[in-house]
């Protein structure tokens, strides 16, 4: 029957302009938009067009407005349309919405437009709330007894409803219903106050507009009763649930239960993620825009957060739209909009009126509770929008509960667009007290993990930790307004104490403080009487003050949920508000795996700069008022990442914040890469090393891997002067793979070390002194064969004979330089090629006994080297051309001026010989 009845609908002609005309007026929605084609915009089987047909044919049955059913599958999508035609689109006070909120409300128009494809083409989605138009979210609803209808309500708020005594209504049990009053017992007395007693008639609902309503329905009530066949239906409900159960399921039960999805609902909640005051409010401002017939629940989990929702609905327009919670049996067409916490709504669960086509859960990370989830997802009736700034930062996502998402807006895309305040970050590293921080326990709970808070609180309220903070604030940021998160109440009270003793204008709140002290504090924070408040948690959530700008996580989390909301106090934007500060109380390398959340592991950033902006756009000079390090340090904990941030910011690491094996990465590629005007500048980022490993490691590395050969032998010489004995004989095998005349002046700086300054054991420096001359073999025999012409021929026996021979011809030659003098007789063994073990060994004995006093056979071998030449000679004779050209043209003056003055007529020709003498 339902699948005939779409298809009749479907194969209908078009109506026509008077049948549209008034199904716009019925509807309270436009079926037309300026601009659009009659046959595309009511083409049959499109979901505007079946939202016509439906109103046509309620008007046909005598309804005087549209039924849950329609409302709930058709008001939010037609509202959604008309807002968005719009080009600019709007709240009621002229309020344009931004890019990002338009995003939302686009979003949600296409998920719910391609349900309504879906559903269409499934042929159960017309039927389906046709025939159930009163879906509430219990097993049990606690109905309405037999002609009233408006009574229920009162009665349901008093606890004196039958099913809730009989204790079968609600999604858990009686004790858990008893527990959440008591939670909420506060939020019972504020609805007495907030909302007016039920005979005050009109004011629950809100007014009509003028131009949808005919004259003689403005005096009818704003509350309604719902149709008898809807209180019969819910009614009968309520007495299939009294009756008992039963041990056995029918065949047909069992079939239509298999058939069913496990959760129902979930192709109608939908959910977005913008950034903490980016405008939430306003986004759901415009689903309150969209809903012109359908009510609006708006849920929370703050009692102020409601009061603030309040007080927007007012601010925006929509004051008279605001009403007290509808329950069971009353109704209202005229888009009645309620603001409850999440207390309320699972204490109230199965008694909450149908007339809420829209659900809007802000916070909705707040939502994912097993009590709240469940309420919401057996309430299969409205269309349920959750709205969120911290979606995929917790452990049990979102997307369990809502899974469409239709916008996302995050903090760096609101930074970047200017839509929030740049952020900025300073790290300071805590006391050593502070340190053990981790070992506090982690605990898991139901949507994040996060520090074990008494053990917290233990570890962090000591006075002199308070003072030093204290001490701190004052110093650095004096007279800016900020937000501190302590560690626990009794720590928040503390803290105030000792800002207040260092002159601070600090004042701490908690829970425990009454509302309204709260909210005189908080306006006199507003005022500027207050430059600090500080808290536990209280003010993580719900309060926004453009004024705050720093934010202090004096107590750290595990929680990027809880970060993210902490941060979001100092994003807002603000008059003379150059950027929010964020003050992170860890070591300046804390790497993102650390359990600690900081700004840069939220944002998932590289590098560290202290005092930087993180995220945003860059402010330089002009407007800048915090002082930027010019050191940076890579933060990420990605390997890959990390190689990355070395090769791009080598120059600008504070190496001394890098952990032992990265100094040594760092000192290894620096050698390697620094240049001859960096030289200085690398050495000194070295200045905290007091052992010399890290030095000694940047040397090595450059004459190891440094193409610049001076920048070598400069390395070279720092070497030798560090008198290192490891790094010598290290230098010394790297110097071997040298070219020729680098190696010569390699091994002359060398030598020249061991002659000046002791260094390494005797033996140590023998072995080097002769592995340093045999790299300069060739310079030693060149001086041994001018100064001593038999060399030539001892040398050729030794390098042209064999076996027995040779060692005698070793033998030989080592006879000889003992004859001859210290110098030759050192070129002499230096000169010499050995190639059995036999040779080798005479040889080694020789070099051996020679070598007693190291620093004289050193300088001996240093004699053989060329004397380098002076530098600057050339310029030194030009000079001296230049000075003897000088002198003889002054000489030349004096011989003329004296001609010249001896005789006047032979004046001229002794002026011209003076002048072709100076040519």
């Amino acid at each position: 029957m339902a699948e005939s009845t779409e298809v009749a609908l479907a194969a209908a002609p078009i109506p026509s302009s008077a049948e549209i005309a008034r199904a716009e007026k019925f509807a309270r929605e436009r079926f037309l938009h300026e601009g659009e084609d009659q046959a595309l915009a009511l083409a049959p089987g499109c979901a505007r067009r079946r939202a016509l047909d439906a109103a046509l044919v309620e008007i046909e049955e005598g309804a005087k407005y549209p039924s849950t059913a329609w409302r709930r599958e058709f008001s939010l999508l037609l509202g959604l349309e008309r807002v968005l035609s719009e080009e600019e689109p709007r709240l009621r006070d002229g309020t344009v919405l931004s890019a990002h909120q338009v995003d939302a409300l686009s979003g949600t128009l296409t998920a719910l437009l391609a349900e309504a494809e879906r559903s269409a083409g499934n042929g159960n989605g017309r039927a389906a709330a046709m025939a159930s138009p009163e879906l509430l979210a219990s097993a049990a609803i606690f109905g309405v007894d037999g002609d009233t209808a408006a009574e229920p309500a009162a009665a349901v708020r008093n606890g004196a409803a039958g099913a809730a005594a009989s204790g079968n209504g609600g999604t858990g049990t009686r004790e858990e219903l008893d527990e959440l009053e008591d939670v909420d017992a506060e939020d019972e007395d504020d609805e007495t106050e907030e909302y007016p007693d039920d005979d005050e008639g009109d004011e629950f609902a809100p007014a009509p507009r003028e131009e949808d309503v005919e004259d003689d329905e403005e005096d009818e009530d704003a509350l309604e009763p719902l149709p008898e066949e809807d209180v019969a239906a819910e009614v009968e409900q309520e007495d299939d649930e009294g009756e008992e159960p039963r041990d056995w399921v029918d065949e047909d039960d069992e079939e239509s239960l298999s058939d069913q999805p496990e959760d129902p609902n979930a192709a109608k909640r939908f959910w977005f993620e913008h950034a903490t005051g980016a405008g939430k409010t306003v986004a759901a401002l415009g689903f309150v825009e969209a809903s012109q017939t359908g009510g609006v629940l708006i849920l929370t989990h703050r009692r102020n957060l409601v009061d603030q929702f309040l007080g927007e609905l007012r601010q925006r327009g929509y004051s008279q739209r605001i009403s007290r919670p509808l329950y069971v049996g009353e109704d209202s067409t005229r888009g009645p909009v309620s603001v409850e916490t999440y207390q309320w709504f699972v204490r109230n669960a199965g008694r909450i009126s149908s007339a809420y086509t829209i659900v809007i859960c802000d916070e909705a990370h707040t939502a994912l509770g097993e009590k709240t989830s469940g309420a919401i997802r057996a309430w299969t009736g409205p269309i349920f929008i959750g709205m969120t700034a911290t979606g995929a930062l917790i452990a049990r996502h979102v997307t369990d509960l809502f899974p469409t998402q239709t916008s996302r807006f995050d903090l760096a895309q609101a930074a970047r667009r200017g839509v929030i305040a740049p952020l900025r970050c300073l790290r300071i590293s805590p006391g050593a007290g502070v340190r053990t921080i981790a070992k506090v326990p982690l605990r898991r709970g139901e949507v994040d993990t996060e520090f074990d808070q008494e053990q917290l609180a233990e570890l962090l309220d000591q006075q002199p930790f308070n003072l030093a903070m204290a001490n701190l604030y004052k110093t650095r940021f004096n007279g800016v307004p900020g937000v501190v998160y302590a560690a626990g109440v009794r720590h928040a009270y503390n803290l105030a104490e000792a800002f207040r003793a260092e002159g601070i204008k600090a004042q701490a709140v908690s829970g425990e403080t009454p509302k309204r002290e709260l909210a005189s504090v908080l306006a006199r924070y507003e005022r500027g009487d207050i430059d600090v408040l500080i808290n536990a948690q209280l003010l993580a959530e719900g309060w926004n003050s453009p004024r705050a700008t720093v934010c202090v996580h004096l107590a750290p989390t595990a929680s990027k949920r809880i970060y993210q909301q902490r941060v979001g106090r100092v994003t807002r934007r603000h008059p003379g508000k150059e950027a929010g500060l964020v003050v992170d109380f860890v070591h300046p390398a804390t790497k993102h795996d650390d359990p600690v959340v900081t700004l840069h592991s939220l944002l998932d950033r590289d590098v560290y700069r202290g005092g930087a902006i993180v995220v945003g756009p860059v402010r330089r000079g002009r407007g800048r008022r915090m002082r930027v390090e010019r050191r940076v340090l890579p933060v990420c904990a990605d390997e890959e990442r990390r190689v990355q941030v070395f090769e791009r910011e080598l120059w600008r690491i504070a190496v001394e914040n890098l952990d032992y094996g990265e100094r040594h990465v760092w000192a290894a590629l620096a050698g390697a890469r620094v240049t001859p005007t960096g030289w200085r500048r690398a050495r000194a980022m070295l200045h905290f090393d007091r052992t010399g490993e890290l030095k000694s490691g940047f040397l090595l590395s450059a004459i190891k891997r440094n193409n610049n050969s001076q920048l070598r032998l400069r390395a070279l010489a720092d070497i030798a002067a560090g008198r290192d004995p490891e790094a010598f004989d290290t230098a010394i095998d790297v110097i071997g793979g040298w070219s020729r005349e680098d190696r010569r002046e390699a091994s002359k700086i060398m030598l020249r070390a061991l002659v000046e300054r002791r260094i390494g054991r005797r033996d140590q420096a023998s072995a080097w002194i002769w592995r340093l001359a045999e790299y300069t073999r060739e310079l030693h025999e060149e001086y041994a064969v001018q100064r001593w012409p038999e060399t030539k021929r001892l040398l050729g026996l030794l390098v042209n004979s064999s076996g027995g021979a040779h060692a005698r011809n070793a033998r030989r030659l080592i006879h000889a330089a003992r004859k001859q003098d210290r110098r030759l007789a050192a070129a002499l063994l230096a000169a010499a090629l050995a190639h059995t073990p036999e040779a080798e060994e005479a040889l080694r004995g020789a070099r051996t006994r020679m070598a007693r006093k190291p620093p004289a056979l050193a300088r001996e071998l240093l004699r053989n080297f060329p004397k380098r030449r002076a530098r600057g000679n050339k310029r030194r004779r030009k000079a001296q051309k230049a000075e003897a050209g000088k002198a003889a043209g002054a000489a030349a003056g004096k011989a003329a001026a004296a001609g010249s003055a001896g005789a006047g007529v032979d004046a001229k020709p002794v002026v011209e010989s003076s002048a072709g003498t100076a040519d």
